[in-house]
């Protein structure tokens, strides 16, 4: 199958740009799927591409403005976290990361669209997307070796995903230098195009802010 090349997504005029994002789809997708996504970090003031393969992330990366933060989902964050270790950038966000050992088996097309996604609006784009591989779930992403990189990584994960359980991706965050774990509740696989992808596009958002402030921390005081 024969996926589109990188699609971007750049800030509103006159909103000065805060930084670099290179999004790794994952198992199936391409860079469309993201599209939601992409928009709301680049309102946010975040240069945003997705590329359609690896290969294209050095391009994506070169020149744009810091900080510069590849964002994976699936087997799309395993690359984004090997990358990491080898290309000057800032930060991964990694997102569904298929380290658990259980394997999910979808018999049917329906099966593998409720693992994927409870969101009505996502399930409709889905549905009608022709080039999405469906099945690609199927895949076993274990010949992907998992790197940690020395760069901050925020991991997120669906709290009911069953194509990879939570409990791996969090200790995977608890063995990173400097890591941070958020469980999205009810989420399932694609937690950036789930049901709560208005929430877990904020966390993202915060996380960049972190970086420009150089905190790794909360800037805002709560309560």
């Amino acid at each position: 199958m024969t996926l589109a090349g990188p699609l971007h997504w750049a800030p509103p005029e006159g909103v000065t740009v805060r930084g670099t994002v290179v999004l790794l789809p994952g198992r199936g997708e391409h860079p469309g799927v993201y599209a939601r996504l992409g928009a709301r970090l680049a309102f946010d003031g975040y240069r945003v591409t997705a590329v359609a393969s690896a290969a294209e992330v050095e391009g994506a990366i070169r020149g744009g403005p810091v900080p510069v933060v590849l964002l994976g989902h699936d087997t799309g964050a395993i690359r984004a976290l090997a990358l990491a270790a080898e290309l000057p950038v800032h930060a991964v966000v990694a997102a569904g990361l298929p380290l658990s050992a259980e394997h999910a088996a979808f018999r049917t097309w329906e099966e593998e669209l409720d693992a994927r996604t409870a969101c009505p609006v996502h399930r409709t784009l889905l549905e009608a997307d022709d080039r999405l591989d469906r099945g690609a779930l199927l895949a076993d992403p274990a010949d992907l070796p998992v790197v940690i990189p020395q760069s901050p990584v925020l991991v997120l994960h669906g709290g009911a995903d069953a194509v990879a359980g939570p409990k791996a991706a969090r200790a995977f965050a608890e063995m990173l230098p400097s890591g941070r774990f958020v469980l999205v509740d009810s989420g399932r696989h694609d937690v950036l195009n789930d049901v709560a992808h208005r929430s877990v596009a904020a966390e993202i958002v915060q996380f960049l802010e972190w970086l420009r402030a150089g905190t790794r921390g909360p800037v805002l005081v709560r309560g």
